[in-house]
């Protein structure tokens, strides 16, 4: 088998195990309620089985980062792989929630070790225009695993229940493990005299900790301010501990990240697109979900079978991308996909009222699909253009954590910004509904409280249907929920519209020169 089979042949095992990785992101969202029902725990508590994973991915993936430059990134990639391959094993069989909370954040310390090294390895396998292409190739893989959760965790817990969206990752896991080993070479540990920098792991995932903890925090309690005790503690100490961690990198022979990586305008705006990618579009998905199955009325299955809209389009334009981007402006490409994606996002917008159909969502959610498809791919690529072997892996980790940092807050500012104008109208219009002042403060705090997630389940309960001012409450519920999902969705047109910015005035043109032989 000649060199080229094989490295192809290796690109597919990489892309197994980002997708596996990446999946587990937002798969596990469908299956809450029924863990809920299993467990007999509270949905705040089975909550945790996504915040661990989300927790311990953001905080770790620097640190596996540099252990891949370190000690190998193959070798660094198949322990990733095999530490998530046996994580999932436990999630499945996990009798109580302590255990699946646990095993949820070990298994993102595999993940974390296959999302930032997979892309440094194949960067480093594919040289030439062939890289573009393999990059392309992963970069839709990542574009599709994030946006297909709801479909395909739907499909399995609707056929074989919860414990399946876990046991699937162990025969994937495993032919990835083997075909890793077999078709994908080493890279030389180039970085491997250097003494590791504890100091900068301790520091920098102290600082991750407390800023995604922060702001996990922040999601659970919408009603405390940023100026709390309990925000100003936690962010409070990320910016402390950041600081120190420049301090200490500054002084250290031998870092954990090459600081210099960041007066590189081309590199800082490639990580302010992945964090506009991951705050607009991924963040974004959380809302457009909730939308379809607590308004509109889908399963979990039929709101993500609808969602192929967004996430079949990255499977399509990856390896594309790959050859324009070896022909054409990377900077511009983005910078253009990300301006579309406004575009989209304001056509949602526009489609938000208490009629909205599918047939009016979808046209917007293409327009967010190709922007996924484009800008996922080419920013890979071009993310790694120049940066020296022996740093490929910290390159790739510092743009995962941007892009998970992203999502994370995205997340929380998004719910922010739907609660406040969800509340605000119930605020403006309670008191206009035809019922004593009693019943009205009564319904109007338990709609509060529930939130606009569960306001639905409160509005159209067969109780409240059934009284005289039931339909008034409905319809208003109704638009209180458009009213903020339309605020959601021209935030992160705004998102999506700075990343283009940056990209356009922060990125550089890289031309390829077409007569170059691989």
């Amino acid at each position: 088998m000649n060199k080229s089979t094989r490295n192809w042949i290796g690109l597919t095992a990489l892309s197994l195990g980002v997708f596996m990785a990446l999946l587990d992101v937002t798969i596990v969202n469908v299956a809450l309620p029924t863990m809920v029902r299993d467990f007999n725990e509270s949905f705040n508590s089975v909550q945790w089985v996504l915040n661990a994973y989300s927790l311990v991915l953001g905080v770790t993936l620097l640190i596996v980062s540099k252990i891949g430059d370190m000690y190998g990134l193959k070798r660094v990639f198949v322990i990733s792989l095999a530490v998530f391959v046996l994580a999932s094993a436990v999630n499945g069989f996990a009798p109580n929630l302590m255990i699946l909370d646990i095993g949820r954040g070990v298994q993102a310390l595999g993940g974390a070790g296959m999302n930032a090294l997979a892309m440094a390895l194949v960067a480093v396998t594919f040289q030439g225009s062939k890289r573009g292409v393999a990059l392309g190739i992963l970069g839709s893989v990542i574009g599709l695993s994030s946006a297909s959760g709801p479909l395909v965790g739907g499909y399995l817990v609707a056929q074989f229940g919860w414990r399946s969206i876990f046991y699937v990752n162990i025969p994937i896991g495993i032919i990835a493990i083997i075909l890793t080993m077999i078709y994908v070479d080493e890279v030389p540990d180039l970085s491997r005299s250097q003494h590791i920098d504890f100091i900068g792991m301790i520091l920098s995932a102290g600082s991750l900790f407390a800023l995604i903890y922060g702001l996990i925090l922040k999601e659970s309690h919408q009603h405390w301010s940023w100026t709390s005790p309990q925000m100003l503690a936690w962010f409070g100490s990320a910016i402390i501990l950041f600081a120190l961690f420049i301090w200490a990198e500054q002084r250290i022979k031998e870092p954990m990240v090459n600081l210099a990586m960041f007066k590189n305008p081309h590199f800082v705006g490639t990580v302010m697109v992945a964090l506009a990618l991951g705050a607009g579009i991924y963040s974004y998905n959380t809302y457009l979900t909730a939308l379809m199955q607590n308004y509109m009325g889908y399963t979990a299955l039929q709101a993500g079978t609808r969602q192929l809209t967004i996430s079949i389009w990255s499977l399509i334009l990856g390896p594309l991308t790959g050859y324009l981007g070896n022909r054409y402006s990377k900077k511009w490409m983005i910078s253009g996909s990300l301006f579309l994606g406004g575009i989209g996002f304001l056509m949602l917008a526009n489609a938000m009222t208490v009629q909205v159909s599918f047939a009016q969502l979808w046209p917007g959610m293409v327009l967010m699909g190709i922007t996924n498809g484009l800008v996922n791919p080419l920013l890979n690529s071009s993310g790694m253009e120049g940066v020296p072997v022996r740093e490929m892996g910290m390159a790739s980790g510092l743009i995962n954590v941007f892009r998970q940092i992203g999502v994370t807050l995205g997340i929380v500012c998004l719910g922010l910004v739907q609660s406040n104008v969800y509340e605000q109208y119930l605020n403006q219009h309670m008191g206009k509904a035809s019922m004593s002042k009693a019943a009205a403060a009564g319904i109007h705090k338990a709609l509060v409280e529930a939130g606009p997630f569960s306001g639905h389940a409160i509005a159209f309960s067969d109780r409240l249907s059934k009284m005289p001012f039931g339909h008034a409450i409905q319809q208003m519920v109704w638009q209180a929920y458009a009213n903020g999902t339309r605020a959601v969705t021209l935030t992160a047109a705004g998102i999506v519209v700075v990343g283009g910015i940056c990209a356009a005035v922060l990125m550089r043109n890289h031309p390829v020169k077409t007569s170059q032989r691989d």
